[in-house]
C-alpha cells in the first residue's frame, strides 16, 4: 500500500513538472511579435536591401505588416524604388505574403496641403500606415530608413495615430549637420520632431565610430559568409545591375560588386540594417533620451531646446560585431 501511495505521489509530481515546463515552452513559442511597417528608399544604394532582407529573415521576431517605399534623389523615381524592394521580397520568397506599396515621390512641403485628395502623391503608402496604426491594438513600429516624408504625411493627415506609433528612423549625424536621409526632406523631419509621436533617431555620423557608419562589411566577408545563402527561389530574379539570382546572398555579393567602397580595408556601411537590429535587440546600442531639437534648414544647424517637454531617443555606439554576426546567422538559418 505504501509503495502504491509513493508511486501515485511521484506520478503527480512528474505531471506537475511536465505541465509547468510545457506551459513555459508554449508561452515562449507564442510570444508576441513586433508589428512593423518598413519604410524605405530601396534603390538608393545597398543598405536598404540588406535591412529589408534582415527584417524578412527574422519573422519569428517581427510581424511585418507591409513595406512602403519613397523616392530620394538617388535610385530613380518611385517606380524604381518599388522595383528594387520587390526584388528583395521575391528573393526572400515573401512577395505574395507581404504588401508592398508606393509612397511619396515628392517632398512633404509639396504634398502636405493635398492629403484630402484621394490621389495625392504617396496616398497608397501613407494611407496604409494610417490604417495599420488604427487597426493594431498594440504599438505599431515604423522603421523608416529613407526620408521621413511618408511618416510626416501620415501624421499630418491623421494626427490621432501619433499615440499608436513608434517611429524608428535611420538618419542624421546629430548633433552635427548633414546626412543623406535627413537632407532629402528636412521639413518632414522637423514636422515629425514637432509632434508627440514616440521618435527614435538611429544616428549615422559619417566617419565616426559612434554611428551606424561603423557597422561595416567588406566584399570578402559577403563572399565568404553570404554567397549562396538565404531561401532559394524556384525562378530567377533579375538584379538591378542585370544578372539572374536565386538567393539574396548571391544578390548581396552582386550589389557589393557595383558599389564604391570606403575606408581601410575597403568596405561599405550597412546603416539601415542597424535600425532593424536595435528594434530586435535594444542591447546592441546605447539609447540616450534628450529634449527634441530642431534643425534650422537655412543655417544647416541643429538648435537645442533644453526646455522642450517633447523627448526623443538618440541611438549611438552600435555593437557592430553582434549586429553583423546576427545578420549572417539569420541568412544562414
Amino acid at each position: 500500500m505504501k509503495a502504491l501511495l509513493k508511486l501515485i505521489l511521484l506520478s503527480g509530481c512528474m505531471l506537475l513538472i511536465y505541465s509547468c515546463t510545457n506551459r513555459t515552452e508554449s508561452s515562449n513559442e507564442f510570444e508576441a511579435k513586433i508589428p512593423v511597417i518598413f519604410d524605405t528608399d530601396a534603390n538608393n544604394e545597398l543598405d536598404d536591401q540588406h535591412a529589408l532582407a534582415y527584417l524578412l529573415l527574422n519573422q519569428d521576431t517581427f510581424d511585418v505588416r507591409g513595406i512602403t517605399v519613397n523616392a530620394t534623389k538617388n535610385g530613380g523615381d518611385i517606380d524604381e524604388q518599388y522595383a528594387e524592394a520587390e526584388r528583395v521580397l521575391k528573393l526572400l520568397k515573401s512577395d505574395h505574403k507581404i504588401p508592398l506599396l508606393k509612397g511619396a515621390n515628392g517632398s512633404f512641403n509639396d504634398i502636405m496641403d493635398h492629403t484630402a485628395n484621394a490621389d495625392f502623391d504617396g496616398a497608397e503608402g501613407v494611407n496604409f500606415i494610417i490604417e495599420n496604426a488604427k487597426q493594431t491594438p498594440e504599438t505599431l513600429t515604423v522603421i523608416a530608413v529613407g526620408k521621413l516624408t511618408n511618416v510626416a504625411l501620415a501624421l499630418k493627415k491623421d494626427p490621432s495615430i501619433a499615440n499608436k506609433l513608434r517611429v524608428v528612423w535611420l538618419g542624421s549625424n546629430y548633433p552635427e549637420p548633414g546626412e543623406y536621409n535627413q537632407d532629402n526632406d528636412i521639413p518632414s523631419m522637423n514636422y515629425v520632431l514637432s509632434t508627440d509621436v514616440p521618435f527614435e533617431m538611429v544616428t549615422v555620423r559619417y566617419g565616426k565610430p559612434s554611428g551606424t557608419d561603423a557597422v561595416r562589411v567588406t566584399p570578402e566577408e559577403v563572399k565568404n559568409r553570404a554567397a549562396g545563402k538565404g531561401p532559394r527561389t524556384s525562378e530567377p530574379v533579375t538584379g538591378r545591375h542585370g544578372g539572374e539570382f536565386y538567393t539574396f546572398g548571391d544578390y548581396s555579393l552582386n550589389l557589393f560588386e557595383h558599389i564604391t567602397l570606403h575606408g581601410n580595408p575597403p568596405s561599405r556601411a550597412l546603416f539601415d540594417m542597424a535600425a532593424v537590429a536595435i528594434v530586435k535587440n535594444p542591447n546592441w546600442a546605447e539609447a540616450v533620451t534628450i529634449p527634441s531639437p530642431v534643425l534650422q534648414e537655412q543655417e544647416n544647424k541643429w538648435v537645442e531646446q533644453p526646455g522642450n517637454q517633447r523627448q526623443i531617443v538618440v541611438w549611438q555606439n552600435f555593437d557592430k560585431e553582434k549586429i553583423i554576426a546576427d545578420y549572417f546567422a539569420s541568412l544562414e538559418k
